[in-house]
This record gives C-alpha cells, sequence and structure tokens, in this order.
C-alpha cells in the first residue's frame, strides 16, 4: 500500500506544473511521458538524462490476446525531459521478477543485463536501463528515481542519516535511507527488502547517489515526488543561508573585474590543452554559484575529492582540474599554472586507472579534464559538441550545490562510521571533507568503466568528418559560402555563419539548424574591412565554442560602373576586401590558432581570374592573383600547423551577390544572348551560367555546392598533408590551365 504524504505547507519552490486537462486524454503509457517531461523541465527536479521514471501498465499480450503487467521504463540513455513514447522499454513484469531466480550474487549482477531483452513485451527493441530491476522489484505502481541537488546534499553528507531523520520528523515523512551500492540487480534486491520491512516509507534516499519516490497513481507519483523535493530544498537552504558567507570555509579570492574578457583571453589556450588527445568543444560559466565556489578556501580540497552522484562524474570525470592561481587581471603565470596543474592531473588519472583496472576493463579513455576551474574567473566545461559541453557544465554546476548543501549541513562533528558505508564500500573507502562525502575512487571506476557504460558508448552513432571542429564561414550568407556552411554543418562540423549581412546569415542559419542543430550554428556580423571588428567577431566565436578550427572566406567584390571604367577609389576597395582583409582574417585568426596550438585550416577563395586576364576585370583580376600568392605565403608563414590553401573557381553565377541583375543582364547583352526581360533573376543567372560552362570542357556550370566541396575538402582531415595549393573548380577551363 502507497500512504499519502503529508504537507505542512505548499510547494515554495518548485512549480506544479500537472495539467489535468490534458492529462485525462492520456493513456497509461502517455501519462508517464507526460510526467516524465514534466519532471525534466526542471533542473533542479533532476539534471540531464539523469534519473528514471517507471509505471507497471497493464496491456495485452500480442502473442495470445492475455492480460499482462508491463513495466514502462525509460530506456538507457534517455532523458526524461524530452522523452517520447518510443523511447520507453517495455518488459513483462512477471518475466522480470522470474529473473531474480537466476541471480547469482553481487559478483555476476553483470550477466542479468542479458536477461532484460529475455522480458520484452512485444516487438520493442529500446534498450532496458541497468535501473530496470530497482523499478520493476518495488512494489508501487509508478516510481521516480530522480537525482535533485537537494536530495543528494543529504545523500552525501556525513552527518545524511540522521539529518534525514531531522527532515522526517520536521516535514512528516517516512523516508528510509540505504548505504551506497552501484545501480544494478543488487541494489534492487536491497530496495525490496527494505520496503518490506518498512512497511509505511514513502521514500528512499541512496547514500551517495538519490532519490526514490513513488504514487499509485501518475498524479499522485508525480506530486509525491515535487513534494518530497520541494521540501528537502526547503531543509536543505535553510542550512545554507544560516551558513552564510562561511559557505566553503569563506572567500579566498575576488573575482576579476574584467572576467569575462580575461575569460575569452585564456579559452582558446585551455581548449588546445585539454583537445590533446581529442578536440572539445567548449562552454563557459561565470554563474554566481560557481563564481563563489571557486572563489572559495575550500574550493581546491572539495573539487579533488570528486563528485558523489554516478550520474555527475560520467560526464565530469572523477574530479574537475582546479588551477591555483593568484587571480590577475594580467593572468600573469596563468598559463604556467594550467600547464602544471594538467601534467598533476593527467598523472593521477593514470594512477587511478592502473589502480583499479581489471583484465576485460575498457581501454583507459582520454586523461584530460573535462571541467576547468579558475577562481577569479569561472569554470570551463568541454565536450564532443556544444550542447555535450554545456551540459558537463550544468552537471558540475549540481555537483557544487550538492557539495553546498552537504558542507551546510555539517556541525564539524567527526563520523567514526559513515551512513554511505555498506557492503560496497567500506568508511574507510570514502573521503570526507567539511561534511561532504565523496564516492569512493574505486566505486567511481567501477560506474566510469563499467562494461554496461561502455557498451552505451559504442552504441552511439559515429562521429562524421569535421566532428569537433569549428568553423567559421566568412560570407556564409549567400552564395558559396552559403553552400560550405550548410554542407559544413552535414559533416558535423560546429558552424558560425559571418556575414555583414546578418539577415542572410541568419537564413543560412536557420536552415544549418535542421540538419545540426541549434547549439551546433551561430551568427555573426563582421566586416572584414575593420581588424577591431574581426577580433570582435572571433571572440564571439570563442565565447560560444572556446576556439577556432577553421576559417574559410567567401567574401570577395568585383567592381563595376555604367561606363565600365573603374576609379581609384573602387580599385583601393576592391585590393582591400579581396587581398588585405585576406590577410586581417588570417593574421587575427593565427593568433587564437597559436594559443590552442592544434591542427588548423585555412581556405581562401581565388578566381580563375587570377591567371586569366580580362578586359574591363583588371581590378579583380588583379586582386585575385594576389591573393593566390597571399595562399603561399601564409602557408609558409603559419606552418607547420596551420595549412592554409585555397580554391580558385570559373564564374559562379548561382546564388552569387556578385551578380545583380544589372551584371547579368549587362553580360548577356555583351555575349549577344537573348533574354526576355520578364525573366526572374535566377533564370537569367542560369542562362549566363550556361554561357560561361559551354566555355569548359565539362559543359557543367559552376554552382556553389560544387566550390563548397573542394573548400572542404582542403579544410578536412582527407587533405592534410596539402597546403600552398590551390584547386580549380572551373569546370575544365583551358585558359586557366597551369603555365
Amino acid at each position: 500500500m502507497v500512504f499519502p504524504m503529508k504537507s505542512k505547507e505548499k510547494l515554495r519552490y518548485l512549480e506544479d506544473r500537472w495539467d489535468d486537462h490534458v492529462a485525462k486524454t492520456l493513456d497509461g503509457a502517455e501519462l508517464l511521458r507526460y510526467r516524465s517531461n514534466l519532471l525534466g523541465s526542471d533542473l533542479r527536479i533532476t539534471n540531464f538524462g539523469g534519473g528514471n521514471t517507471s509505471s507497471k501498465i497493464e496491456g495485452t499480450d500480442p502473442l495470445d490476446g492475455s492480460k499482462a503487467t508491463v513495466l514502462w521504463i525509460k530506456g538507457s540513455g534517455g532523458d526524461i525531459g524530452s522523452i517520447q513514447r518510443k523511447g520507453f522499454a517495455t518488459l513483462y513484469l512477471d518475466k522480470l521478477h522470474a529473473a531474480a531466480q537466476r541471480y547469482r550474487g553481487v559478483e555476476f549482477e553483470d550477466e542479468m543485463v542479458d536477461m532484460y531483452p529475455l522480458c520484452a513485451f512485444g516487438n520493442n527493441t529500446v534498450a532496458a536501463s541497468i535501473d530496470t530491476p530497482l523499478h520493476g522489484f518495488l512494489p508501487f505502481a509508478h516510481v521516480d528515481h530522480l537525482h535533485p541537488d537537494w536530495g543528494i546534499a543529504i545523500a552525501a553528507a556525513a552527518n545524511g542519516l540522521e539529518k534525514m531523520e531531522e527532515f522526517n520528523r520536521q516535514f512528516e515523512h517516512r523516508l528510509i535511507w540505504l548505504p551506497w551500492q552501484r545501480p544494478g540487480f543488487e541494489l534492487a534486491m536491497m530496495l525490496r527488502q527494505a520496503v518490506n520491512a518498512n512497511k509505511h516509507c514513502d521514500g528512499i534516499v541512496l547514500g551517495g547517489h538519490g532519490l526514490f519516490t513513488w504514487g499509485e497513481t501518475q498524479r499522485e507519483c508525480y506530486s509525491n515526488t515535487l513534494t518530497v523535493i520541494d521540501q528537502l530544498g526547503q531543509f536543505i537552504l535553510k542550512h545554507v543561508e544560516e551558513k552564510g558567507n562561511a559557505l566553503f570555509g569563506g572567500t579566498l579570492s575576488a573575482t576579476l573585474e574584467n572576467q569575462h574578457e580575461r575569460a575569452l583571453d585564456i579559452f582558446p589556450f585551455i581548449r588546445g590543452r585539454v583537445s590533446a588527445r581529442q578536440r572539445m568543444i567548449g562552454s563557459f560559466s561565470s554563474s554566481a554559484d560557481v563564481l563563489r565556489f571557486v572563489n572559495s578556501r575550500d574550493a581546491q580540497k572539495l573539487a579533488h575529492l570528486g563528485t558523489s552522484c554516478p550520474d555527475h562524474f560520467i560526464r565530469t570525470k572523477i574530479r574537475p582540474l582546479f588551477v591555483a592561481w593568484e587571480p590577475s587581471s594580467a593572468l600573469r603565470g596563468l598559463r604556467e599554472k594550467i600547464d602544471e596543474a594538467l601534467k598533476v592531473y593527467q598523472e593521477e588519472y593514470k594512477q587511478y586507472y592502473d589502480s583499479f583496472a581489471v583484465p576485460d576493463s575498457p581501454k583507459m579513455r582520454d586523461a584530460n579534464p573535462t571541467v576547468v576551474l579558475l577562481p577569479g574567473i569561472g569554470m570551463f566545461s568541454f565536450g564532443k559538441n556544444k550542447t555535450e559541453a554545456r551540459i558537463t557544465g550544468e552537471f558540475y554546476t549540481n555537483a557544487i550545490h550538492v557539495m553546498e548543501g552537504a558542507t551546510a549541513l555539517g556541525t564539524g562533528k567527526t563520523h567514526e562510521v559513515l551512513p554511505q558505508a555498506g557492503p560496497a564500500a567500506k568508511t574507510e573507502a570514502f573521503s570526507v571533507h567539511a561534511n561532504y562525502v565523496a564516492l569512493p575512487p574505486s566505486e567511481a571506476f567501477r560506474i566510469e568503466y563499467w562494461q554496461l557504460e561502455e557498451a552505451k558508448i559504442r552504441r552511439q552513432p559515429p562521429e562524421k568528418e569535421l566532428s569537433r571542429r569549428v568553423v567559421v564561414v566568412v560570407g556564409g550568407g549567400n552564395g558559396v559560402g552559403q553552400a560550405t556552411a550548410l554542407q559544413a554543418t552535414q559533416r558535423g562540423a560546429h558552424v558560425v555563419v559571418a556575414d555583414r549581412d546578418t539577415d542572410a546569415a541568419t537564413k543560412t542559419t536557420v536552415e544549418a539548424q535542421k540538419s545540426a542543430g541549434k547549439e551546433a550554428t551561430a551568427v555573426i556580423s563582421i566586416d572584414i574591412r575593420d581588424r577591431e571588428g574581426i577580433r570582435r567577431a572571433f571572440r564571439e566565436v570563442i565565447a560560444t565554442y572556446g576556439g577556432i578550427d577553421i576559417l574559410i572566406n567567401t567574401a570577395a567584390v568585383f567592381p563595376s560602373s555604367p561606363n565600365g571604367v573603374i576609379h581609384d577609389g573602387q580599385w583601393g576597395t576592391t585590393l582591400d576586401i579581396n587581398v588585405t582583409a585576406n590577410h586581417r582574417l588570417a593574421d587575427e585568426v593565427a593568433k587564437i590558432l597559436r594559443e590552442q596550438n592544434l591542427d588548423a585550416s585555412i581556405v581562401l577563395t581565388s578566381s580563375a581570374n587570377a591567371v586569366v586576364p580580362k578586359r574591363g576585370s583588371e581590378a579583380y583580376d588583379v586582386s585575385k592573383a594576389a591573393l593566390s600568392h597571399l595562399v603561399r605565403e601564409l602557408a609558409i608563414s603559419l606552418a607547420p600547423k596551420v595549412r592554409v590553401n585555397g580554391i580558385s573557381p570559373a564564374t559562379v553565377v548561382k546564388g552569387s551577390t556578385m551578380f545583380p541583375r544589372d551584371r547579368v543582364t549587362a553580360s548577356l547583352t555583351k555575349y549577344e544572348i537573348k533574354f526576355d526581360s520578364q525573366a526572374t533573376d535566377e533564370e537569367l543567372r542560369e542562362l549566363l551560367a550556361e554561357f560561361y560552362a559551354k566555355r569548359t570542357l565539362t559543359h557543367q556550370p559552376i554552382a556553389p555546392e560544387d566550390c563548397a566541396a573542394a573548400i572542404l575538402f582542403l579544410a578536412g582531415p582527407h587533405s592534410r598533408c596539402t597546403t600552398g595549393h590551390l584547386i580549380p573548380v572551373d569546370g575544365g577551363l583551358t585558359e586557366a590551365f597551369l603555365r
């Protein structure tokens, strides 16, 4: 039986988002999806991808038509905030219970995972979560297992058991405590036994882990979960407020007045260092919670202890890199301090791996941190993409909140026996500082290098050609630049569309987001004639992704006039935009690339006109000839880390801003090509493009997509030994053959 929870007051921090008008239209499975989405919509309730929800729903056996109780539970690797009906695994509950007869004990619990597919209901192939038995063996219709910061704060406190009992008395609850145990079949048996021994309990705190709540109906389960978490928040935050300025041992460092600018100064350096083995995308946070922690006296010790909740260190690794330095606006000695701290971190990580690895453990993963903490500045977090980098930072912010709550609950008393200690780990295996209890390294390793976690990683789709790379496409609003930006996103890159025409750039970005998602694309305004503007634009890229890997410029100008005469001002503007601006771009990005010290590439856009002189296009032709040589000069000066190449297309009419209607009609008239004055701009461009194509060996019009393919070949890993080179994209223009 489920006993209703008693609440002395309404929710103080959380919001009850349940809508009966919506709920009454949903069946059991959709109600589970609805409940899950509501819980996952508030990061104070659970973090991204964390926790699990389940319902035991009566279904009809598709084979014999008999009734069966089916366990619906979030599939492995899912996120309850965004999960849809198809994301849930479904299992015959009686078959899952029968599997307990095959259980041989904690040393063999991983083999039970092979039983779950045998319990699958219908033809559902969604991989069941490792939490499946935890839910399946609890005698409640609807169960929530979440990782709220306030709940983990008690679970990770040295006096957590006594504080939980104090909480029970204050809020009239009947929560019970279980010591630390890695999620799996053994924990499921412990949960079942604990509930059977405490018939009136209304929730379970898992030491060092999280919280279980339940209900007889979907609505009751949701309400019970919200009530417990909100009241835990009331309980924890009261202690935090009482701690005041003494939290985390008080303040040691002050936040730099220009900390955001200093963060951008150091971001590429940090990104380069943590990307030494595999490239990472970055995110930065200087929230009040983060700064209070990194600036505190206890931050270094607490950070080194590591996180407690398994969901945290799967992304944040066992601990962050804390760089102990004296904050300085000039960043004096910071780079050296980072290198020193990183070397120690890598050595400690290898020792951690070597200490606990067994013959069948997965190979050691990247020994570099995914979270870097700098007093006076803030937190840098990293992942294989922007979303993962941001979420990693959010997870460590969760960890900060846990440490905040756990330390605030402390009384200074030393505990000879920790409540987290149990069959899996004795008291001496845990580390404690200021009442915060971190997970033992041995247990952290058993989760981080769990074969089941490895299997989850292997189920992820393979990375693409330009995954983990930040590509800036200057002139990305139209034509070749637009095609390049779109192709780069399809190849896995994080793409920044830079253009003076921000409306056009935004349209490109919206299109790119259809395949790449919102966080993998960005828009910046740039004027390549303004060095300071270029610098500001690149710093926007750093603020978004942490650095730059590939710079592509397709922006150029073709001067024209009604009488065909190019005056001095137009000549100067043409050379400035088509030549000098490319030097400005390369010069400014080179500063960032040197900080990163990673392999990078630059691709510039020249023209067949660089080697084919024509009457009336002298300014353009000369500028492109100079640009072609600039490619070679930059290849020499930026070697060996940065490759510089270019393409030399013949006339690209389609989508080009250099071919407004009046220029197209003038060219058609010049070449005596008949056209309809009522035709659309694109129809006229197509007519001109076909004329140009006939002058080539392939008779193919040069499309922006053709140029983009060549650009991305030169920019990407398939041309790693090519630099100082220009690829013709001209359909076979004999006049442009090498001479």
